[in-house]
């Protein structure tokens, strides 16, 4: 299968993510998580990324689409999922002209769908891993010692993206530049609209039935 998932920032893209790849055995593609590990290498595309990530900004649409379409040629047997990519019309437009020229198309897309307030409440008390990327919450997913993670007890911090006035900042920018992508996939495939206020493991259980549902078609 091959995968589009959209929804705001905060809308818990990289929970169902995670779990989609291990039911599914998909290629977990995030622009975020690579963009981050190109920024902490210093290559060029990191430099050129930091200060659009660091101010919540969406980084500029060449830039993503080089890098994602680079990492789709590496599309295993089984597929991939897209995590935060596409983030505007165009880029849905240059991935459309990309699995065109492949011969491919996207099997399914997902849309999370959740309220700015519970999004600004739900990043601002997020905490991370540096180390492996593991995701926490100071509420409701706290690690089991205070501040440390769960898999390597490497210290938690808050990524300077999910400061509050920069996750007003993100969902604004969302509103204005990727909303729209479902609206444009609208117009020739079918979006599954799920909501994601629910606890993280029902609407994993949402997602599965629409997943299911392809993977024996």
């Amino acid at each position: 299968m091959r995968v589009v998932l959209l929804g705001a920032p905060g809308a818990g893209k990289g929970t169902q993510c995670k779990r989609i790849v291990d039911r599914y055995g998909l290629l977990h593609l995030s622009s975020g998580d690579i963009l981050r590990k190109e920024r902490t290498a210093a290559t060029e595309l990191g430099r050129k990324a930091q200060s659009y990530m660091d101010s919540g900004e969406l980084v500029p649409d060449q830039l993503i689409v080089e890098m994602m379409t680079k990492a789709m040629r590496n599309d295993p047997d089984a597929g991939y999922i897209l995590d935060g990519f596409p983030r505007t019309v165009n880029q849905a437009v240059e991935l459309d002209k990309a699995l065109e020229g492949n011969c491919e198309d996207i099997d399914a897309i997902l849309n999370l769908e959740i309220d700015d307030k519970l999004v600004i409440e739900r990043m601002s008390g997020r905490r991370s891993c540096p180390k492996c990327g593991a995701v926490y919450h100071i509420k409701n997913l706290r690690p089991k010692v205070d501040d440390k993670c769960d898999i390597d007890g490497t210290t938690l911090v808050q990524r300077p993206d999910d400061n509050s006035d920069v996750v007003s900042n993100r969902l604004k920018a969302y509103h204005q530049q990727t909303e729209p992508v479902a609206a444009y996939f609208r117009n020739n495939r079918t979006v599954y609209d799920i909501d994601a206020s629910k606890d993280p493991d029902k609407v994993s259980v949402l997602i599965f039935e629409k997943l299911d549902a392809l993977a024996k078609s």
